[in-house]
């Protein structure tokens, strides 16, 4: 009887589709390596072609009882990579152009945004400062809108720096949550002294 590595793909592919472990095994050690060297002439990260081969095996197992190989195991697997890093390439590039033209459309949004757009926010911005309580406004405004210190509040209120820190960190919570439709734009107005 001739031994596992000298069987033929025909016959191991017959026994793995019996669900054969041990010919599922010879065939995955066959070549797995020869198909991540070949994976490598499509995609670049030995990883990635790793990845799709491990994939490829994995669904050959599974799909094992409808597998159905027109010709030769060999190029089934072949073309079963070469097509699996064909489609990897092409969500690639995908991905790309939808990233850079979210990336576009945010930096024209931010770049340059709506005139009224910038206004109205300012408005809101001012009015939730104005609802703010009286010592979270105070500090909020002092920092925020006339660069003063934390030091320097702390002193004019006659309260320590830890407490200014606490309104200040407080000021923002709350105009986060009362302007979070705005964000970021409003993170970018609140830190360039969003009072206008």
């Amino acid at each position: 009887m001739p031994s596992r590595k000298q069987l033929s793909d025909t016959v191991l592919l017959g026994r793995l589709v019996n669900g054969d472990m041990a010919a599922y095994e010879t065939l995955f050690k066959r070549y797995y390596s020869t198909l991540c060297a070949y994976s490598r002439l499509f995609v670049r990260g030995g990883e990635i072609g790793e990845n799709i081969v491990q994939d490829l095996m994995l669904w050959l197992w599974e799909n094992r009882m409808t597998l159905h190989v027109a010709d030769s195991l060999s190029k089934y697997l072949f073309s079963a990579v070469r097509n699996r890093c064909l489609t990897h390439i092409n969500h690639e590039m995908i991905e790309r152009r939808v990233l850079s033209h979210i990336h576009d459309r945010m930096h024209r949004q931010f770049e340059s945004p709506d005139f009224y757009l910038v206004e109205e926010l300012r408005q809101r911005i001012r009015t939730a400062v104005a609802e703010l309580p009286p010592t979270y406004r105070q500090a909020f405004e002092l920092n925020r809108f006339e660069r003063k210190t934390y030091e320097e509040i702390a002193a004019s209120a006659g309260v320590s720096v830890k407490t200014v820190d606490y309104r200040i960190q407080q000021s923002l919570k709350i105009l986060r949550i009362k302007l979070k439709d705005y964000l970021p734009l409003a993170a970018l107005l609140l830190l360039c002294g969003g009072k206008g």
